[in-house]
């Protein structure tokens, strides 16, 4: 049984930072890329960032120079340092692999105050 946990999220000012961890349990994390999405209300479901399995990452326009995506196939964990935060990254957070099926977590909530 495939599991991603999110946790991190919470509330902060605009410009302060936040990390978010992604623990993955029931599949093989070492050989899969992992990417997180993020929903706010009323909005569709944008991807934030992406890693392969060398590492090699990738970002949406709107969070590029400010987050991080990183990976500790040790550990299972994938995390999103999120700096320089804004009003406009509130959203819900949510962590995702693909492998032979799409495996979502239940999301963490990130809310930031202006």
């Amino acid at each position: 049984q495939v599991q991603l946990v999110e946790s991190g999220g919470g509330l902060v000012q605009a410009g302060g930072s936040l990390r978010l961890s992604c623990v993955a349990s029931g599949i093989t994390f070492s050989a899969n890329a992992v990417r997180w999405y993020r929903q706010a209300p009323g909005r569709q479901r944008e991807m934030v960032a992406s890693i392969g399995i060398r590492g090699s990452a990738n970002y949406g326009d709107s969070v590029k120079g400010r987050f991080t995506i990183s990976r500790d196939n040790a550990k299972n964990t994938v995390y999103l340092q999120m700096n320089s935060l804004k009003s406009e990254d509130t959203a819900v957070y949510y962590c995702n692999m693909f492998e032979r099926y799409d495996y979502w977590g239940q999301g963490t909530q990130v809310t930031v105050s202006s």
